[in-house]
């Protein structure tokens, strides 16, 4: 009689699934019931129920997820690191916010990792980000600076990391766990070019699960489930002190007088980059169309 055994699915390669169980790899396919399902196919992150078959594996359930992200596909993220700086390249603040609205919505801790510390401390990014009541890490890829901090936040987590191309995310990465993910510079196993992370691939580092995902441009807010434009202000939470507090019942904080939230912004409670990253993200969600998301 075979045997079941719970496992995470850390790679997905042309119709097989690579599921670690704690103790080893198992490549997996999933079952029939599962390869009929269009609407929910095993992701990188799932917890899955494999029937194991000597040295091969079956996926035969995929247990509930607590979160999902469609674009890169990956299931069940416990805290998201967003690399950033203010060294060249330097990061748009929108997209930090953008990533950051979508990593909230999912029920996933953001946290700002600012790089390139031997370049630039990035202190206008730490200045926004701390009064926005986010985690901040200073870490540095060349030097190794906050890398031992970052490795213990990994312990028992799973976690992904995003970042523009050029922000040394993939150094960062290859300073946790030498040889475990890509080689910066080169073709990798999970590389279809330099300096270019083109699959989700989970690793077991730091007693914990770590992805690299692709760059900001993949995290497509039309991508994702429909944020109504009234919920969007609860992922800011820098606001919460000033809500309810508008003149008018409702207030979209854009334009409308004596917004309390605006009132914040001006007294500098709320830094002018996030309002001004919500108010765009605001129109962008007032456009949305049911059709778009489909």
């Amino acid at each position: 009689m075979s045997s079941q055994v719970e496992g995470v699915i850390l790679k997905g390669i042309g119709g097989f699934y690579y599921v670690h169980t704690g103790t080893r790899q198992i490549e997996c396919k999933a079952g029939g019931r599962l390869r009929l399902n269009r609407r929910e196919k095993p992701a990188v992150g799932d917890r899955v129920m494999v029937e194991e078959r000597g040295e091969e594996g079956l996926i035969t359930q995929i247990l509930p997820r607590k979160n999902f992200l469609q674009r890169p596909p990956i299931a069940n993220i416990d805290q998201l690191f967003i690399v950033a700086s203010q060294a060249s390249p330097v990061t748009d603040p929108y997209l930090i916010d953008k990533v950051s609205v979508i990593a909230l919505r999912q029920g996933i801790q953001p946290i700002l990792v600012l790089n390139k510390q031997d370049v630039d401390p990035s202190q206008d990014f730490r200045a926004i980000y701390e009064k926005a009541g986010f985690p901040v890490l200073s870490t540095s890829a060349e030097t190794g600076e906050g890398v031992e901090q970052l490795r213990q936040m990994l312990h028992g987590k799973v976690s992904a990391f995003t970042g523009n191309s050029g922000i040394g995310k993939s150094s960062l990465l290859n300073r946790l766990e030498e040889g475990v993910l890509m080689e910066t510079g080169s073709i990798s196993r999970i590389s279809r070019g330099r300096h270019t992370t083109r699959r989700v691939e989970l690793f077991f580092v730091a007693d914990g699960y770590l992805a690299d995902t692709p760059g900001f441009s993949s995290f497509d807010i039309s991508r994702m489930e429909h944020i109504p434009k009234e919920e969007l202000e609860q992922y800011f939470p820098e606001f919460e002190p000033f809500l309810g507090q508008c003149r008018f019942s409702g207030c979209a904080h854009c334009k409308e007088p004596d917004c309390a939230v605006d009132q914040g912004a001006r007294e500098g409670a709320i830094a002018p980059s996030r309002l001004e990253s919500y108010r765009k993200l605001y129109e962008e969600m007032a456009q949305w169309k049911e059709w778009e998301n489909k």
